[in-house]
Formats: structure tokens, C-alpha cells, sequence
């Protein structure tokens, strides 16, 4: 036991002979430039010119906050009514439908009641077009126009050799703007050129053949 502790005693006064106290500090010394190396001094001029920048991306995420803010207030103010006046809308369709129902009626046609009665119903869809205009919401304009697929929506092809095809020939449904919102596109129909009989038949020939 006593002898191995001897050695034990030994092999310690051999490292410690190896690795001087001079080492030691040396070792020191040198873990110690490291780390300040690795510390970088920051001076005054780089803290303020840090500070200077989140402060300026701070006030623009605010300001971009703000405008946000205003544009989605004056939409609210804009088309806040958007949807109360699309359905209104429905109030002009029943009027125009019950109109067309009372011309085609053959008792009451060329009636005296029936022509005072279409003047009212005249009356009564102009005054629901004013209000409608004053409110920012006006017709769109179809007959005799070139087919806007931004405006318009073609239901059907009418044959007509006088116009150039694509040219608004009838209006099924008028169609209305919100300020520069399109509230609903006119239904329309428009024009087609008039297909030749003959060479149609020629065309189906051909293709029977084929």
C-alpha cells in the first residue's frame, strides 16, 4: 500500500516538474488575448448610429400603420354601403319586370289605366336612379357599345350585318358603378354577323364527306 502511494507521489512531482509555473502563466496570458479578441470594442458613434436606425425603421412601420389605417377607413366610407346597395338594385329589376309584364298584358294594353300607370312606374325608377347617382352609384352605359368584359357580360349573339360584331345590340340587365367600383356588369346581348345558309350547307357537305 505505502508503495503505492510512493509512486503515486512520484508520477505527480514529474508533471508538475513538466508543466512550470512559468508555462502556467503563459497559458494564461494567452487564453486572455483570445477572449479580448473576441470582445470587440463598440464605441459611442456605432451605439448612436444603431440607435439612429431602429428608431427610423420604428417611425416607418408606423407610418406604413397609419396609411394602412386612412385607406382602409375611406374604403369603409366608400363602399361601406357596397353591399346595401347591390340589393337595392333588386328594387329597380322588380319595378322594369313588373312594367314589361303589364305592356305584354292584352286586356289592359292601350288602356288608359295602363299607360297612367306605366308613367308612374317611369316616374318612380328615375327617382330611384337619382338617389342612386347621388350616393355615387350610376348606370353603366351598354347600348351601341363595344362588349367590356370589365363591364359586360354577354348572354347571347344576335345576328345583325349593320353592326361590327361585339357591338352591344341589347341590354337584358343594366348594370351599375360604385364610384370606380364595378357594382354589377349590364347583361347584354351583341352583335354577330349573319351566317351564309349556303355555305353552311357547302361546310357541312364537306365535313360529311370527310
Amino acid at each position: 500500500m505505502e508503495k503505492d502511494q510512493n509512486i503515486n507521489s512520484k508520477e505527480q512531482i514529474k508533471e508538475n516538474e513538466e508543466f512550470s509555473p512559468e508555462d502556467q502563466n503563459n497559458e494564461n496570458e494567452k487564453n486572455t488575448s483570445q477572449n479580448v479578441e473576441e470582445v470587440k470594442e463598440v464605441t459611442p458613434e456605432e451605439i448612436i448610429l444603431e440607435l439612429e436606425d431602429k428608431l427610423a425603421r420604428a417611425f416607418a412601420e408606423m407610418e406604413n400603420q397609419r396609411r394602412r389605417f386612412e385607406k382602409e377607413r375611406e374604403d369603409a366610407f366608400s363602399y361601406g354601403g357596397f353591399t346595401f346597395a347591390k340589393e337595392t338594385l333588386n328594387l329597380i329589376d322588380n319595378l322594369e319586370r313588373s312594367k314589361q309584364i303589364l305592356e305584354n298584358d292584352l286586356v289592359l294594353k292601350d288602356s288608359t289605366a295602363l299607360k297612367k300607370t306605366l308613367e308612374h312606374f317611369d316616374i318612380i325608377n328615375k327617382d330611384m336612379v337619382s338617389i342612386l347617382s347621388k350616393n355615387g352609384i350610376t348606370p353603366i352605359d351598354s347600348i351601341g357599345k363595344k362588349l367590356d368584359p370589365n363591364l359586360h357580360q354577354a348572354m347571347m349573339e344576335i345576328d345583325d350585318d349593320q353592326k361590327e360584331p361585339g357591338t352591344i345590340v341589347q341590354e337584358i340587365q343594366k348594370g351599375f358603378m360604385m364610384k370606380d367600383r364595378l357594382l354589377r356588369p349590364s347583361l347584354v346581348g351583341v352583335s354577330k354577323k349573319t351566317e351564309n345558309k349556303e355555305e353552311k350547307n357547302e361546310e357541312n357537305i364537306e365535313n360529311s364527306n370527310n
